[in-house]
């Protein structure tokens, strides 16, 4: 049976990462991928583009993970963006960092971020061996005995990186949690997060395509509001979508309401003020033409009066008191059923994974299996869409690969 120090089960960012820094001098590293080559799913990241981490201090970075900030923080602390960057840079890679803070490589070809990684692998002496599934894991206390179809090896150390649950047709079917279960941790409930939502008799099907900037919108759940937020809101042949809508999605579920402010920041008085003023002004207008005068995109001015149950086309001296008030709240409050938040083949990531709380967050080691380590998506964390889901990839992936450097005597980076 071949014997490793460490063996990383997952060929994704963070599996990657964490083979090259764990591949200390002298210390044998196996790195294990069911795919026939490494990193599939960071191949379409970014449609693409690969948006490998977000512009900014890592202090404004905690807050973009929900309520896992505080365990993700040693890890961004420990491996920053400026790091990751560094080290793509030191080996030929630039970057540029577009308006709103997105970091994308110049080339847009997630493909020279993949061929970097693995690139680095090889001149470390890392054995990557793909197409090798992984059957079962015994933990023989001290180490591992890891099975797959062709192959049964013996580690020290284990890391699983296997990913999440979104994205199936790239591997990433769940394989971690099953392992992980096996060896006695609890998987906090798997769901989509970074995924659009499919809205009931969704009414702007014909918008589909338009985004509107900034809009603030709310979610209620049982005629109770759980989430007052604003964000770039994308309209879809049947539904939302939209960094703003996308980086919510995680709380949000079947059957909650969203109601949009079309009309954008404005408090409901004061919408209410400006429609009353237009119309004493000119009562002759159009009430598409008035809505349209506040800043509404003309071809949704013609729909949201209808939704209010006014014809469009009718004038403002025409709009009684009980028709203004309709119009008023489908400017300020457009009320959308979600009828099912985008499953796990469309989310960009997956809410849930392995307990935190089983996890020390300093060295990414179980606390209940001595040297099994965890980085990336298969732990309970997600973040929001751009590019905080990479980063933490990339800095979970370093900080289990010091943790194995500490607990095996080595030097750390």
């Amino acid at each position: 049976m071949e014997q490793y120090d460490t063996a990383v089960i997952g060929a994704g960012p963070a599996g990657l990462f964490c083979a090259i820094h764990a591949a200390a001098p002298g210390a044998s590293v196996l790195l294990l991928e069911k795919n026939p080559r490494p990193g599939e799913k960071l191949r379409i990241s970014g449609t693409g583009q690969c948006n490998i981490t977000h512009d900014g201090e890592m202090g404004s970075f905690f807050p973009r993970y929900g309520s896992h900030r505080q365990f993700i923080r040693p890890a961004l602390l420990s491996f920053t963006n400026r790091a990751l960057l560094r080290f793509f840079e030191d080996r030929g890679l630039s970057f540029e960092i577009m308006p709103g803070g997105k970091v994308f490589p110049v080339s847009r070809n997630a493909g020279e971020v993949c061929d970097i990684l693995i690139h680095e692998c090889e001149s470390r002496g890392v054995l990557v061996r793909c197409g090798e599934p992984v059957q079962r894991v015994d933990s023989m206390n001290p180490g591992f005995v890891i099975q797959t179809a062709g192959l049964r090896v013996r580690s020290k150390n284990l890391v699983l990186a296997t990913g999440g649950a979104s994205y199936p047709s790239t591997g990433s079917t769940g394989d971690g949690y099953r392992i992980a279960a096996s060896l006695g941790h609890s998987i906090m409930r798997i769901g989509p997060a970074l995924a659009p939502l499919i809205i009931k008799n969704f009414p702007f099907s014909s918008l589909a395509g338009m985004t509107f900037p900034g809009l603030p919108f709310s979610v209620w759940r049982k005629n109770h509001k759980i989430i007052e937020s604003e964000g770039d809101v994308l309209f879809t042949h049947t539904g939302l979508s939209g960094p703003g809508i996308l980086d919510r999605s995680r709380d949000i579920r079947a059957g909650d309401e969203i109601r949009l402010s079309c009309a954008g920041p404005v408090k409901r008085e004061d919408a209410a003020r400006e429609v009353l003023d237009a119309i004493n002004r000119a009562p002759s207008k159009t009430i598409k033409t008035i809505v349209a005068g506040m800043g509404v995109p003309e071809r949704l001015s013609r729909i949201l009066p209808e939704l209010a149950g006014i014809p469009a086309d009718s004038t403002g001296a025409h709009l009684t008191a009980a028709g203004r008030n309709r119009l008023i709240g489908m400017l300020t409050e457009c009320p959308l059923e979600v009828s099912a938040v985008g499953d796990l083949s469309v989310a960009m990531v997956t809410r849930g994974g392995i307990a935190l709380s089983e996890v020390h967050p300093k060295t990414m080691e179980s606390k209940l299996v001595p040297g099994l380590y965890f980085a990336g998506e298969v732990l309970d964390i997600d973040g929001d869409t751009g590019g905080f889901n990479l980063q933490a990839a990339f800095s979970t992936g370093f900080l289990a690969a010091q943790g194995i450097r500490l607990r095996n005597g080595h030097h750390v980076d």
